[in-house]
C-alpha cells in the first residue's frame, strides 16, 4: 500500500536535489545535535557538580570503549539501511518488509552480545589503556550501567535508520528530543538532587535510551507502510542478512578501526595526566557539533545514493554528490571559524580550571582549522556504500585513517612528546584519505561494478 509518507520520500528519487537534500538534512542534524546533547549534559553536569575526575571518567576512555563497541554495531546495521533505501526506491515492498524484521532481529541479538562484552570487560580494557587510578573506578561504574542499557540504544538506532532509509528524518528527530529532555530532567535529579555521581548519569542515559526505543518501535508498528513491524515476525532473513552484512560488515569493521586508533590516541592522551584527559574529554563534546553535522551529510548523501540506485537514476547519484559535497565544504569551513572564535567559551561550560581550559584550546587550534580536509570521506564513501560498495571505502579508511594515525602517535610522538603532536594526526590523516578517496570516486569503476552486482541479486 503506498500512503502519503511513501509518495513524499519518492521526492528524493524525483524532486529538486539541494532542496531534497536539505529537507532530509535537516531532521537528521538537528536529531544528530540531541544526540549529542545527550553525552553534552552528562559531560557539562558532572563536570560542573562532581568535578574534573568524574568529567573524565564519563568522556574519557570509558567513552572511547563504548564507542568502540556501539560503533561497530552502528556500523553494521548500516547495511540494513542501505538494503531497505535500495529496495524501497525499487518499490520491492515484500522485500523491505523482510528486511525490516531481520534489522530488529540483529539490534536484540547484537545488543545482548555487546552488553555482556562490555559488562564483563570493561575494567580491564580500561586497565589496558593506562586509565588513571584517579578515575578507573568512576569509568567502570559508567560503563557497566550504561551496557545494561545497550540493548534499547541499539534498537533506537536501527529503527531510526529504517526510518531515514524510507525518507523519514522527521520522526527519529522528534523520539531524539523527548529523549533528550527526559535524560536532562533525570540527570538533573540523580545527580543534584540524588547526589549518585557518574552513577546518576550512567542510570539516566539508560532510561532515556528505553524511552527513545519504545517511540521508535511504536512508530514501526503503527505504519501502513511496507516497512510495518510485527513483533511476531522479528526473525532472521538468511538472504537479507547475508546481505546486511556483506554491505555493514565492512561498515562495522570501519567504525571499529576508527575507534582502534582513537584508542591508541586516548592511551597517549592518558599519559598526559587527568587535566589533558578532561581536556579531550570538553574539547570532543566541541568537536561533536562538526561530527554530528558532518554525520547528518553522510546519512543524507547514503540515503540518496541508495534510492536512486534501486530507481536506476545514476546521472541523479553524481549531482547529488557534487552539491552535497558544497553544502559540506562550506559548513566545515563556517564551523571551523565558530569553533575557533567561541574556543574559550565552549571550553567554560564544561570546567573553570584554568589548565584544563589551555590544553584544550591546544588541542583546538590543531585540529579545528582542518575540518575541510575530512568532508570527502564522509560525502564520497556515504555515495559508494549506498551504491552497495562498502569493502574499498573500508580498506581506504583503514589506511589513509587508522593505520597512519596509528603509526603517527607510536613513532612521531615519542619523538616529540608534546599534546599538539597528538593532536596533529587527525588532519593529517584526513588529507591523506581524502585523497584517496577523490582518486577513488573519479575513476568510476565502483558504481559500473555496483551495477553489475545488483543485476545479478534482481
Amino acid at each position: 500500500m503506498k500512503t502519503d509518507k511513501h509518495q513524499i520520500s519518492n521526492q528524493i528519487t524525483e524532486g529538486v536535489i539541494w532542496k531534497q537534500l536539505l529537507f532530509f538534512f535537516f531532521p537528521i542534524l538537528f536529531g544528530t545535535f540531541f544526540q549529542q546533547l545527550y553525552n553534552t549534559t552528562d559531560a557539562v553536569i558532572v563536570g560542573k557538580f562532581v568535578g574534573k575526575e568524574a568529567l573524565a571518567a564519563v568522556g574519557g576512555p570509558a567513552a572511547t570503549l563504548i564507542n568502540l563497541l556501539i560503533g561497530f554495531f552502528t556500523g553494521l546495521s548500516s547495511g540494513a539501511t542501505v538494503i531497505i533505501s535500495q529496495y524501497y526506491g525499487a518499490k520491492k515492498q515484500n522485500d523491505v518488509k523482510k528486511t525490516v524484521h531481520t534489522a530488529m532481529a540483529l539490534s536484540i541479538v547484537g545488543g545482548a552480545i555487546i552488553m555482556l562484552l562490555g559488562f564483563l570487560f570493561s575494567g580491564a580494557a580500561l586497565r589496558a589503556m593506562n586509565t588513571p587510578d584517579d578515575i578507573l573506578s568512576l569509568s567502570i561504574v559508567y560503563m557497566r550501567v550504561y551496557f545494561l542499557g545497550v540493548i534499547p540504544s541499539l534498537i533506537y538506532n536501527m529503527g531510526s535508520g529504517i526510518l531515514r532509509a524510507v525518507g523519514d528524518s522527521k520522526r527519529p528527530l522528534y523520539f531524539l528530543i523527548l529523549s533528550c529532555i527526559a535524560n536532562i530532567i533525570l540527570d538533573i535529579l540523580f545527580v543534584t538532587v540524588l547526589k549518585l555521581g557518574v552513577l546518576g548519569v550512567a542510570t539516566a542515559t539508560a532510561l532515556s535510551q528505553v524511552i527513545s526505543a519504545g517511540m521508535v518501535i511504536a512508530a514501526l508498528m503503527k505504519t501502513e507502510d511496507s516497512y510495518k513491524l510485527f513483533l511476531k515476525e522479528i526473525r532472521f532473513s538468511p538472504v537479507l542478512l547475508h546481505n546486511i552484512i556483506r554491505i555493514g560488515l565492512p561498515a562495522g569493521i570501519q567504525s571499529t578501526m576508527y575507534s582502534l586508533s582513537n584508542l591508541i590516541v586516548q592511551s597517549s592522551i592518558n599519559s598526559f595526566g587527568t587535566d589533558t584527559i578532561a581536556a579531550w574529554t570538553a574539547y570532543g563534546k566541541v568537536d561533536g557539533i562538526f561530527w554530528m553535522i558532518m554525520g547528518a551529510y553522510g546519512v543524507a548523501i547514503t540515503t540518496f545514493a541508495g534510492q536512486n540506485f534501486g530507481a536506476g537514476k545514476y546521472d541523479r547519484i553524481k549531482k547529488s554528490v557534487r552539491i552535497c559535497l558544497g553544502m559540506a565544504a562550506f559548513t566545515s569551513i563556517l564551523l571551523s571559524v565558530i569553533v575557533l572564535a567561541g574556543g574559550r567559551i565552549f571550553f567554560s561550560m564544561f570546567t573553570n580550571d584554568p589548565e584544563v581550559v589551555s590544553i584544550g584550546l591546544g588541542m583546538m587550534w590543531v585540529i579545528s582549522p582542518s575540518y575541510v580536509t575530512y568532508v570527502c570521506i564522509e560525502i564520497l564513501g556515504g555515495t559508494t556504500r549506498g551504491c552497495g560498495d562498502a569493502v574499498p571505502p573500508m580498506l581506504m579508511t583503514g589506511a589513509g585513517v587508522c593505520i597512519l594515525r596509528i603509526a603517527w602517535v607510536l613513532l612521531a610522538v615519542p619523538m616529540r612528546p608534546e599534546i599538539s603532536t597528538v593532536a596533529f594526526s587527525y588532519p593529517l590523516t584526513w588529507s591523506v584519505t581524502s585523497l584517496l578517496f577523490i582518486v577513488y570516486y573519479l575513476r568510476g569503476r565502483w558504481l559500473r561494478r555496483c551495477r553489475g552486482e545488483c543485476e545479478e541479486r534482481y
